[in-house]
């Protein structure tokens, strides 16, 4: 057994660790106390990237102020760069959720580091004498600074890919409003007949309100460019020099390509996660509202004979294990379940930001956790959405035309002829007796055939803008 495991002792005592592992001591115990989720950090890729892109910048900073060596500088900033590149990522083995505010997180991306660049130098992992977790891989640092950092650097880049799946779900809609512009149907209020549209129009209303959001995203995004890294244990730079705060943005920056800027109050900075529940809001509103899109294709496609029926969605798999031939909007439906898990997660967020006191909130990995969650969730059901729904909806015009014929709500163009009062007369006189507007006018001989054809043609009640 003595060949396979190596020895690592912290201030609690010792503990056996596989010898070929890059993880140490404190990511030993963190696996052994928090097995919440039963997942690991490697569910997030993008956040170990982003852990490795924060320990680069710091690495550099410290070797430009004299406190790195030029063999601890080139082995630490190589670990990084193979994490970087997607290497060593199964090694990050702690638990998402975890109590002490990411200490965790932060001393496994230290381990892995440190036992890497010291393979790199030709030493046996656990050589702290030479490139220590603590003394180097995290010096001038303190999990309060690079944690939240890290998951500003990782929600900064899973925004782009969100919006990037919003764009073809905005585009798959735009597309079907073009191919539907000459569909007349029948809009509705209240689940009420109102008056006549295009289906067209209905579906570029879809990739309106979600173009929207994609802006909102946008907006958002900028909250996240201000860091406090550099601030280390509460925010007052404790155990920096002068000029570490400055130079390690400016390295930020360089190793990432984005313009990251210090806050302006990094005590401030260190508590307040407003910026987290701002990012929660919005993907919220961006889940309700794909979510009442969802609904509206649920809908407009129900039946087929006994609900609407004004639109066919890809039949994609059999819906009914005791029904014959019943096909259910399973795309839809799974996009409804996401946004629900969004929303709860909305509240999650905001009761653990409410959580935090004083200068730290310690329960920004559960922040953390759901906000990747709530982003991957989304991004993929949104592709789902495009690719295996909207685009492959058909209309039912004769569905749609029928509707607007047999519609009472017709009389409302004549509202500017006849007046609200005998207008709305006609409308009671077609629900009580069951006869269309149209035959109730010419029967009171209100209109010409020829007149009333030409007020009541829907065409003429339709606003192609």
């Amino acid at each position: 057994m003595t060949e396979h495991i190596r020895i690592e002792k912290d201030f609690l005592g010792e503990k056996e660790i596989e010898k070929n592992a890059y993880y140490g001591i404190q990511t030993l115990r963190a696996k052994e106390n928090f097995d919440i989720t039963h997942t690991s950090l490697s569910l997030f890729p993008n956040f170990i990237k982003s852990l490795a892109k924060v320990k680069k910048a710091c690495a550099l900073t410290n070797y430009e102020l004299g406190d790195l060596n030029d063999l601890q500088r080139d082995a630490i900033i190589q670990a990084c760069n193979e994490i970087i590149d997607g290497k060593f990522h199964d090694q990050f083995i702690v638990d998402p959720i975890q109590g002490g505010a990411g200490t965790s997180t932060n001393m496994n991306a230290n381990e892995v580091i440190a036992n890497r660049a010291l393979e790199i130098l030709g030493k046996p992992r656990s050589s702290y004498d030479i490139i220590h977790p603590n003394n180097h891989v995290n010096m001038s640092q303190s999990t309060n600074d690079v944690y939240p950092t890290a998951i500003k650097l990782t929600l900064y880049e899973l925004i782009y890919r969100l919006k990037d799946s919003l764009r073809v779900l905005r585009d798959s809609f735009e597309a079907k409003s073009v191919e539907f512009k000459d569909v007349l149907k029948m809009g509705r209020t209240q689940l009420q007949d109102a008056v006549p549209m295009t289906l067209g129009q209905e579906f570029k209303t879809f990739a309106v309100m979600i173009d929207e959001d994609i802006y909102r995203l946008r907006e958002a995004q900028a909250l996240l460019k201000e860091v406090n890294l550099g601030a280390t244990a509460i925010g007052t730079g404790i155990n920096t020099k002068p000029a570490y705060q400055r130079k390690v943005i400016n390295n930020l920056r360089d190793v990432t390509g984005i313009d990251y800027e210090s806050a302006g109050d990094l005590i401030e900075a260190t508590q307040d996660t407003g910026a987290f529940v701002h990012i929660s809001g919005i993907l919220k509103r961006v889940a309700i509202k794909v979510s009442k899109i969802c609904n509206d294709l649920r809908l407009l496609s129900s039946g087929p004979r006994a609900g609407l029926n004004e639109i066919n969605l890809p039949k994609v798999q059999p819906g009914s294990s005791i029904m014959p031939g019943k096909v259910n909007p399973v795309i839809p439906e799974v996009v409804n379940q996401v946004a629900y898990e969004v929303i709860g997660s909305d509240a999650t967020i905001s009761i653990a930001c409410e959580g935090g006191q004083l200068q730290l909130n310690v329960f920004e990995p559960l922040v953390a956790y759901k906000l990747f969650t709530s982003i991957n969730m989304m991004r993929r059901s949104f592709y789902t959405l495009a690719e295996k729904c909207v685009n492959g909806i058909t209309a039912n015009e004769d569905v749609c035309m029928e509707y607007i014929l047999n519609s009472v709500t017709l009389v409302t163009s004549l509202n500017p002829i006849l007046g609200y009062e005998k207008s709305s007369a006609i409308a009671k006189e077609a629900l009580a007796t069951n006869k269309r507007v149209y035959d109730i006018i010419l029967e009171q001989k209100l209109f010409t055939k020829e007149e009333l054809d030409e007020l009541l043609h829907p065409k003429n009640m339709v606003n192609n803008y």
